[in-house]
């Protein structure tokens, strides 16, 4: 585990942009945090790393935008709307095992269709600062255990 403090978007987007050059095809983030936490701001981050050209907006009414013209695919999700229904019509399996990156917002709605290996990101704003966050970064799997490990050697050598 490895918990980052931000103090505001830009810090949010470098700090994604840091995880987003350590990702490979098959790589899934789950971003958990309230309305407003920061989980599109780090996207955006991600897209840069990818080398996403192209505008990244929150998927909330679409539940999946796919950008595909960076180094990796990036399938940025939305299950809010999910909340009361089940996602297994979506193929989000085939999202999670392909070739891409995969950056899922809400994951909780969808907790039955995570996959085995997984990078669990909590965001939450500190109470005395409106725009600084907290990460927390919960590996699960070996691959996402090497993510978070060569994230924190990003972050200690600064």
């Amino acid at each position: 585990m490895l918990t980052v403090k931000v103090r505001n978007d830009q810090e949010t987007e470098q700090l994604a942009n840091k995880l987003g050059q350590l990702l490979q095809a098959g790589s899934v983030l789950l971003l958990e945090g309230d309305l407003g936490a920061g989980k599109t701001t780090f996207t955006k981050g991600i897209a840069q790393a990818l080398g996403i050209k192209r505008y990244v907006k929150s998927p909330t009414f679409t539940l999946i935008r796919e950008y595909k013209e960076g180094r990796l695919p990036l399938y940025h999700m939305d299950v809010y709307r999910l909340e009361d229904g089940s996602g297994d019509e979506l193929g989000l399996e085939e999202y999670f095992a392909g070739d891409g990156v995969s950056v899922v917002e809400w994951p909780q709605f969808i907790q039955d269709l995570w996959p085995t290996d997984y990078l669990l990101i909590k965001f939450t704003k500190e109470q005395q600062h409106d725009d600084w966050r907290s990460l927390l970064f919960e590996a699960h799997g070996e691959k996402s255990q090497q993510l978070v490990a060569a994230l924190a050697q990003e972050y200690h050598h600064e």
